[in-house]
């Protein structure tokens, strides 16, 4: 199953005069439950593939680790959808911390509604990195051919970490959550740099995305998909500058231009 997610469907298309049977590629939904020092911690339903990735980028954005360094081993169960982690030390996870939500102002100027674990593990990020309209545009129509399994399923989102000219990796899942905590398992895992990279992304920019990539440490989100008005409110607080709606030369800046070189000057 490792880096399968597509599968195929029998299918009748009507394709204007006629029923056809056919088959279809679509994406692949598998539950996978983890457990943290034999403790159960949380099902994620995802795509199957890159699952070491998505276990610690998912611990990780949860603050339950803050790198790699911190596991002392990770068996994972494909046939039967587990994964367990084992940490160097142990602790007791209070579910109840991972699921309440609280009003806070330690991120930003504004009172946002967290998590309790989102306040203490968000970072404002203080990155000078800039790019260019063109290169946004150049990384999105670069996302979109390397979405191979989008282009055959419709099925899927992707995220990748890039440069201003260049994809260095790229990761797809059915959950845009799930394609960003890939991205992120990968970067912790290679103790890759962040703050003069840039994120590319298909899914719509949600208050639970921003605080993610806050987290990973990138201070710029390219992305084809709308926003959510508290996701850019997070946005402004936590330092993040946010392009949307990358399509068809056209791009709508909602925080932050002051990464845009042709629009650092316009205040918003």
């Amino acid at each position: 199953m490792s880096n399968q997610i597509k599968g195929e469907l029998h299918v009748i298309k009507y394709d204007g005069n006629d029923l056809l049977e056919s088959i279809d590629l679509a994406a692949i939904e598998y539950p996978i439950t983890i457990y943290v020092d034999d403790e159960e911690f949380a099902t994620i339903v995802c795509s199957p593939s890159n699952l070491k990735e998505l276990v610690i980028g998912f611990l990780a954005s949860e603050g339950i680790i803050r790198n790699p360094d911190q596991v002392l081993s990770i068996d994972i169960d494909e046939n039967r959808g587990f994964a367990y982690v084992h940490l160097k030390i142990k602790q007791s996870i209070n579910k109840e911390f991972f699921s309440k939500r609280m009003i806070s102002s330690c991120c930003g100027k504004s009172r946002q509604f967290y998590f309790y674990n989102d306040a203490n593990t968000a970072k404002t990020i203080m990155s000078k990195h800039q790019i260019s309209i063109h290169d946004c545009f150049s990384l999105m129509n670069k996302l979109q051919d390397f979405s191979i399994d989008f282009q055959q399923t419709g099925g899927v989102h992707n995220a990748a970490l890039c440069t201003n000219d260049a994809i260095l990796f790229n990761y797809s899942d059915i959950g845009r959550h799930n394609a960003l905590d890939k991205l992120y398992g990968h970067i912790l895992q290679h103790n890759i740099p962040v703050k003069d990279k840039v994120v590319v992304f298909s899914g719509r920019i949600s208050s639970e995305v921003v605080l993610k990539l806050s987290k990973i440490g990138a201070g710029i989100l390219i992305s084809k998909s709308a926003p959510t008005t508290l996701g850019i409110e997070l946005a402004n607080d936590l330092g993040i500058t946010v392009i949307g709606f990358v399509r068809k030369e056209k791009l709508n800046i909602y925080s932050h231009p002051e990464r845009i070189i042709e629009a650092n000057h316009l205040p918003i």
